[in-house]
């Protein structure tokens, strides 16, 4: 399934779009589309023509001292659906990491399954792990990998249950829907974003039309549009009405 483009903001900053994320809806307004870039601003766009809303300028604010988490160990970071879990994709640990954030003491560790018999050609960590994601429901965690791969976890159990496949270049970023929690999206390195059903481990849809990395990816409240960002500088909106619930 080949999932149509709505709109798309050529040169939306000034340089590779690494976040791309929806902002609810209030009473006042419809929702947002928010995008950051490292040109260092962050920029609003209106979510049915991509219409610049406002803009500023990207101003750092830290999370977490920065001795709880060892070097190279914090790519991308996502609380759950209560806030009462953090994520941490744990990049050459190959690992996501969950920690309470009451006590931010570490709970556990969901350490993805290495190959028994390693290639003699493989060089490095593959399974370097860069983007991290909780289903709506809190139930699942999927994480991105620089192998291409996607994993899948229990988080009850803390047990790992496959893999996705499809990308052959690091998954940066990665979504669920939050209309249909089985779909999950992947932003890529190899140019597409791949629309999978999580559960069944099947592919089911690919969105293709950035010219080099897609860095972001994001679904809308209402589940019906996708929203990407790429280093070719271009945020895209694509059409999920006829994907959602199919």
């Amino acid at each position: 399934m080949k999932l149509s483009n709505l709109k798309a903001v050529e040169s939306a900053h000034d340089d590779s779009v690494w976040a791309a994320k929806w902002v609810p809806p209030t009473d006042s307004r419809p929702p947002l589309l928010l995008t950051g870039s490292l040109d260092e601003t962050v920029r609003l766009w209106r979510h049915d023509d991509l219409h610049l809303d406002r803009f500023s300028t990207w101003i750092p604010t830290p999370l977490l001292p920065s001795s709880r988490f060892p070097p190279s160990e914090v790519w991308q970071m996502q609380f759950d659906p209560k806030g009462t879990t953090l994520a941490v994709a744990g990049g050459g640990s190959a690992s996501v990491k969950l920690w309470d954030t009451a006590t931010w003491q570490l709970i556990a560790t969901l350490s993805i399954p290495r190959p028994e018999t390693p290639k003699p050609s493989d060089k490095g960590n593959k399974k370097f792990v860069l983007s991290v994601v909780w289903s709506p429901d809190g139930r699942r965690i999927a994480c991105g990998s620089m192998d291409g791969t996607v994993s899948i976890f229990d988080v009850a159990r803390a047990w790992f249950l496959h893999h996705l496949e499809g990308h052959f270049m690091p998954v940066r970023s990665l979504v669920y829907s939050p209309v249909e929690p089985r779909l999950l999206f992947t932003a890529s390195d190899d140019a597409h974003v791949h629309m999978h059903d999580a559960e069944g481990k099947a592919l089911v849809g690919a969105l293709t039309g950035h010219g080099s990395w897609v860095l972001s990816v994001d679904v809308s409240p209402d589940g019906a549009a996708l929203a990407t960002g790429s280093s070719d500088r271009t945020v895209m909106l694509w059409d999920l009405s006829h994907a959602v619930g199919s």
